[in-house]
């Protein structure tokens, strides 16, 4: 299932029929604070973009939540029309409100009208991978999921989207998913701190489906974490670097995601990853979350 490639740390992991970069790119942070509104440098940006994608990454993950629109125009105005290979993920089942939430918005119209959306800003006709979004801000929620998820079944069928996921959902919501149809990626929080999907991800990587980490250093709180920053000076490393490394080599079948909105911090990022993490690196490591 994996494949090795000189330009990216991590190889190649195949995402329903597309092989894609492990190490991918997430445009979340290509917007103004608390990701509503325009970039403070939108050429930076598009810079950013046309980088990761000249650097050899093939899967980038985006929404239409993000800004919102700001990051789906940004994609289509830097990489549009899309390379062959790359892969743009997107997710629906939420909305923006006028104070910068993010409430659930997962009924069967909305659903349509938030595919539709994700349609025109990306400027394409067939929407490569949609994850569902489920839970809310706080985290997954468990609950029924069929009828929102059967929506996008159907919009599948109509040849609208290629692939389908779900994100910030717990392991029975995945189990749900993949008894109506096949799902490609699961996406959810986990890091060196945050590992209640260890068996998930061991379970999806036997049957061929792809984990996608969100938040590897904790998002909006970031983990502070002395064993993390001792093992990163032991490197000459950073803690960012240590961690993306740590979940390369946690799965096969785990594809990063990290976002910037710096040229500069996009190339810290892929360098970084390729640190060699020795035994004993990693049994300190795997403690954090013990």
């Amino acid at each position: 299932m994996t494949t090795t490639t000189p330009r990216l740390p991590g190889g190649t992991w195949t995402l329903g029929d597309r092989p894609v970069s492990r190490f991918g790119y997430g445009a979340m942070q290509l917007t103004g604070p608390w990701v509503v509104g325009p970039p403070k440098d939108h050429d930076e940006a598009v810079a950013v973009l046309r980088d990761a994608v000249a650097g050899g990454i093939t899967h980038i993950d985006t929404a239409e939540t993000y800004g919102p629109r700001v990051v789906n125009e940004l994609l289509h105005e830097a990489l549009h029309p899309y390379a062959d290979g790359l892969v743009i993920a997107t997710k629906v089942g939420a909305r923006r409100d006028a104070r910068g939430g993010w409430p659930t918005a997962r009924e069967p119209d909305q659903l349509r009208a938030q595919v539709d959306d994700n349609l025109e800003t990306l400027g394409v006709d067939v929407l490569d991978l949609v994850n569902l979004r489920l839970g809310d801000a706080d985290g997954p929620v468990a609950g029924p999921i069929a009828p929102a998820f059967e929506t996008l079944v159907d919009l599948q069928q109509q040849g609208i989207i290629r692939h389908l996921g779900v994100s910030n959902a717990t392991p029975d919501q995945v189990d749900e998913a993949r008894g109506i149809a096949p799902i490609v990626s699961v996406q959810n929080m986990y890091n060196l701190a945050n590992r209640q999907d260890d068996p998930l991800i061991d379970r999806l990587a036997a049957e061929g489906v792809a984990y996608v980490p969100f938040f590897p250093l904790g998002g909006f709180s970031p983990l502070q974490s002395e064993v993390l920053s001792t093992v990163a000076a032991r490197l000459g490393s950073t803690p960012m670097s240590v961690a993306l490394a740590w979940l390369l080599r946690r799965s096969p079948n785990i594809l990063l995601i990290p976002g910037t909105s710096s040229r500069a911090h996009l190339s810290e990022n892929i360098e970084g990853a390729t640190v060699v993490l020795s035994d004993n690196d990693l049994l300190d490591l795997e403690g954090i979350g013990g």
